[in-house]
């Protein structure tokens, strides 16, 4: 038992001598920071400018121009439902009935009532007439005629209280069939045959237009006077400076127009809503539908567009190495002496990112060398050489 303690003693000693002779022989080791002792292996390419066609995309939705929310005028049982859910009906069309006996006999009584009236009125007016030529020949009393002349003007606001009642039970009569208010999609019906209806309350319905249909999406206030700019312009029918992305990514076959641009600014947010009119006729857009508005740039000029790997982003800016020739004149290493070239780094301002480029609106010039590849083991000065860069180490 003792020699074995013992060995055990030996081992963990000589352990930490070992260790103690890695950690010094790494302690002796240089820290050159990880850096690249000759030229870094980077792949340039030339500043220029080229035409630059991208589109801005929003968040929009499909609205409808416009749309109704059907509720019956009157309260009764619901008899007759004459379409089929999610139809294109015509205005005019009829939808639902509503238990129309009731209200076909209150018309009928106001119809009778109005012949009552006007016979009334007949007989009151005829009346009046007589008595009025008696009258003239001293044959009755004044009173008589008064009287007469008060039944005639009694029995003319009775046929016109029954006229008032019957054009009532008229319209309530027409009001017991709900009818499409103008072409459009019909949704799922809210109500049954043999359902009772609230008047004014119950929804039975909802028809929206379908062709065309609108697409809402916001703005920033800055950007308000380029589209009233492009709502005021004669934009040739056809022309896709607006299109649309569907919710799987395929582009709608039909470019849109703008219609509106709303009344006022959103003070909490700063945006302005803009309406689009897009035909459906193939009713592929829904009212509710999220999809993806894209504006196509309409800057004319060429612009500078780089490769998107060359930027790099520091603190929020935004950088790119370009290639300066220079002469090395170091007296410590004589052998890196002479001609080279260097990696200088440049702040840039992007603009609108096209696939895997982006237009770089200031910063540098046409003409200019950029480095695209090679550019994680740089910093501003370093030597570089043109040439596939070496394949990091893992």
């Amino acid at each position: 038992m003792t020699i074995l303690n013992n060995g055990n003693k030996f081992l963990c000693v000589a352990g930490f001598v070992l260790v103690g002779i890695v950690l010094c022989s790494c302690g002796d080791k240089p820290r050159t920071g990880g850096q690249a002792t000759g030229p870094v292996p980077v792949n340039i390419q030339e500043v220029e400018r080229q035409p630059a066609v991208y589109y801005e995309q929003y968040p929009g939705t499909v609205v409808a121009l416009s749309q109704v929310e059907l509720r019956a005028e009157l309260g009764g049982y619901i008899t007759g439902i004459f379409f089929k859910e999610g139809d294109h009906v015509r205005k005019g069309q009829k939808l639902y009935e509503i238990d129309r006996s009731k209200y076909a006999a209150t018309y009928s009584q106001a119809q009778a009532n109005l012949q009552v009236a006007r016979a009334n009125e007949d007989k009151a007016q005829k009346d009046a007439d007589r008595y009025i030529y008696l009258n003239k020949q001293d044959a009755i009393a004044r009173q008589v005629l008064d009287h007469a002349m008060t039944d005639l003007q009694n029995a003319k606001s009775q046929v016109a209280s029954a006229k008032a009642d019957m054009v009532k039970a008229q319209t309530d009569l027409k009001y017991s069939v709900i009818t499409a208010p103008f072409d459009g999609l019909i949704g799922l019906s809210q109500v049954k045959m043999g359902t009772l209806v609230t008047a004014g309350q119950t929804l039975l319905n909802t028809v929206s237009t379908d062709d065309p249909v609108a697409v809402d999406f916001v703005i920033g206030e800055k950007q308000i006077g380029r589209f009233l700019k492009i709502q005021n312009e004669n934009i040739p029918a056809g022309d896709s400076l607006f299109t649309l992305l569907m919710p799987d990514n395929s582009l709608y076959n039909y470019p849109g127009k703008i219609t509106v641009v709303d009344r006022a600014v959103d003070p909490q947010t700063g945006t302005i809503k803009i309406r689009l009119s897009f035909p459906d006729p193939q009713k592929n857009l829904r009212v509710g539908m999220s999809c993806i508005v894209r504006v196509r740039s309409q800057e004319g000029a060429e612009q500078i567009v780089i490769p998107g790997k060359a930027v790099t982003e520091q603190m929020g800016e935004y950088f790119v190495f370009v290639t300066r020739d220079t002469t090395i004149n170091d007296p410590k290493e004589p052998k890196n002496n002479g001609k080279a070239l260097v990696a200088v780094q440049k702040k840039v301002m992007p603009g609108q990112a096209i696939n895997d480029k982006i237009i770089i609106k200031s910063g540098i010039e046409p003409g200019e060398h950029i480095i695209v590849e090679g550019i994680q083991k740089l910093h501003d000065g370093s030597v570089v050489t043109t040439g596939p860069p070496a394949a990091a180490k893992h």
